[in-house]
């Protein structure tokens, strides 16, 4: 059973909100020091930000929306404090997105996932994540160096000189996407090479559905996954305990209702909304663009940060009606406008060969003034015309679709 990386992991979860609460008012005075941070925020008193509730007044920023607001003011947008100059390296991931890398120990906060996945001093890690241009390489390297681990820089690709190195080093552990681990272990197989040295693994990057999952252990290697993203390293990670994800330290999360910056109900699968403590390089109520869920209590391991369940698709669900363009903040502002409803799903599906949307909304209203209202908002709303269709509260699926595109592909 792998240890934990600090006290911080189990400490009392008030402890740990307390410590968030006092950190982000001194955050959100370093953001407010930087044009871009106050144009996007507005006028507020950090100092009176010390609570969820307060935090979820806060605009969102959406990482969608990076790339151009990058190209207004490169390299960064004016939301990162200082020149380029003073990090360490300097990224451009798909986007293109620039990204920095702070100077300092762990500062992808990697090394309490490696920690959590049996990652140790002594051990050989092949890290096989591109180290060119993005970060992700450099995120579990310094991850791997953290927790006491030599590192071979593999990067991805060409099998033939991965086995060579495996081969000639034996390294104990696996870094990268999982699809990869698996042709490695393939090649292996079909050429009669040893990779037999690789007990354990720490993968990101790609999804890890179950099946791959079962695969992987069945050739002997304890694989765990962490969820990451650029532009601040990992945002949670898998124990032993194999429940879900348990959230990193430093990162304050929230789930939103996709389209709109609205905290969701505890448990409702929304969007994931996180706030990094760090003054040198804040992100504020930053809308990743992934959908997960919370998941109820303390892991068995013994870390008692918050859980979710991992990866659970895109928030962007975005669909393209009669030529005009759909959104899921369209959807959200029919919801406000009528408090009867809790919630709703446009549904998009084909009617012979014309487009047709239904909005299902899940309301103990049902009278025909109350559907035909509805069916106003969203033809004022989303320029089309569209069926109205109340159902019983508590009916549509958890799974933080907003719209569902039901036609056929092709």
């Amino acid at each position: 059973m792998a240890g934990h990386y600090d006290k911080r992991e189990t400490r009392d979860e008030g402890a740990r909100e307390k410590d968030l609460m006092k950190r982000l008012p001194q955050v959100l005075t370093a953001a407010m020091k930087v044009p871009a941070w106050r144009r996007h925020l507005g006028k507020i008193d950090p100092r009176g930000i010390t609570t969820r509730s307060a935090l979820a007044e806060l605009p969102v920023q959406r990482k969608s929306d990076l790339p151009a607001l990058q190209k207004v003011a490169l390299p960064f947008g004016g939301f990162v404090p200082g020149k380029a100059s003073a990090f360490g390296r300097l990224f451009m991931s798909p986007g293109p997105i620039f990204e920095p890398e702070a100077i300092g120990h762990d500062v992808w906060r990697v090394g309490r996932a490696m920690a959590a996945a049996g990652f140790k001093r002594g051990d050989i890690v092949l890290n096989t994540l591109s180290y060119h241009l993005t970060p992700g390489a450099w995120c579990f390297d310094s991850g791997a160096r953290a927790v006491g681990c030599a590192v071979i820089p593999a990067g991805p690709g060409n099998t033939e000189a991965q086995l060579d190195l495996i081969e000639a080093y034996r390294p104990s552990a696996y870094a990268g996407v999982p699809d990869f681990l698996k042709i490695l272990l393939d090649a292996a197989r079909e050429k009669g090479r040893d990779a037999s040295s690789i007990k354990r693994a720490l993968v990101g990057g790609a999804a890890f559905p179950a099946s791959l999952q079962k695969e992987i252990a069945s050739r002997g290697v304890d694989a765990y996954q962490t969820y990451a993203i650029a532009e601040c390293g990992v945002i949670a990670y898998e124990s032993e305990a194999r429940e879900g994800l348990v959230l990193n330290e430093d990162i304050v999360l929230e789930i939103v209702r996709p389209g709109t910056s609205d905290p969701v109900a505890p448990g409702e699968v929304g969007e994931v909304v996180i706030t990094v403590l760090d003054p040198h390089h804040p992100l504020i109520r930053f809308a990743v663009g992934d959908l997960t869920a919370i998941l109820p209590g303390a892991s068995p391991c013994g870390r008692t940060n918050t859980r979710i369940k991992g990866w659970m698709g895109r928030a962007d669900q975005t669909a393209k009606v009669k030529g005009m363009f759909v959104r899921p903040e369209q959807v959200a502002e029919v919801i406000r406008r009528h408090p009867e409803i809790a919630r709703a799903r446009l549904v998009v599906a084909r009617n012979g060969e014309t487009d047709a949307m239904t909005l299902m909304v899940e309301s103990r209203a049902r009278s025909p003034e109350f559907v035909h209202a509805v069916g106003e908002s969203v033809l004022a709303i989303l320029k089309l015309k569209g069926a109205v269709e109340p159902v019983k509260p508590g009916s549509l699926p958890n799974d933080g679709k907003v719209i569902e595109d039901t036609r056929p592909v092709g």
